[in-house]
């Protein structure tokens, strides 16, 4: 441990006086990183309000992005790839659509399905909010240093890996 303590040394000290037995490391571990993920989540909105987007809206604009030329992704895959429903990811994609940021067309292979591609708009959009968000994440963190991040990523994917999330799981 550090020699400087946060918040979450305070929460576990009084916990060890009222219920030892719940002062775990897991509780440490579920404490910060929903510290951490609050605020990822604060300066990540602080973007997204600027262009007037939810988080969900930026969730399937980055994946499309991320797809690749030509930005386009079936909508079973799209809900499957971002963090939504296919019932959520039908309501966000009527909302871009209406912006001008993504388009549905019909699967000239299978009648029955469609595909949904960003637009020239889209991707553009996609592609400001990506970097936009890329940048206040890099300044949320700017004062750890590198090779702590590098520890921290390495492992948070151990503890993701071993609670079952695999690439190509999903």
């Amino acid at each position: 441990m550090g020699t400087e303590r946060d918040h979450v040394d305070e929460i576990i000290e009084r916990w060890r006086t009222e219920l030892p037995e719940v002062a775990t490391t897991e509780l440490e571990v579920v404490r910060r990183t929903g510290m951490l993920k609050a605020r990822i989540e604060a300066v990540t909105q602080a973007v997204l309000a600027e262009h007037g987007l939810t988080f969900a809206d930026f969730d399937v604009l980055a994946t499309l992005r991320r797809a690749g030329r030509p930005y386009r992704l079936k909508p079973s895959t799209l809900a499957s790839l971002s963090m939504l429903t296919t019932g959520g990811t039908s309501n966000i994609l009527q909302r871009l659509e209406a912006a001008g940021l993504v388009a549905r067309e019909p699967d000239p292979a299978d009648g029955r399905s469609s595909w949904v591609r960003l637009t020239p708009l889209g991707v553009e959009k996609a592609t400001r909010l990506v970097l936009a968000t890329t940048e206040a994440h890099t300044d949320l963190l700017s004062g750890v240093p590198e090779t702590s991040l590098r520890e921290l990523a390495d492992l948070l994917r151990e503890v993701l890996v071993s609670l079952g999330d695999r690439a190509g799981a999903r």
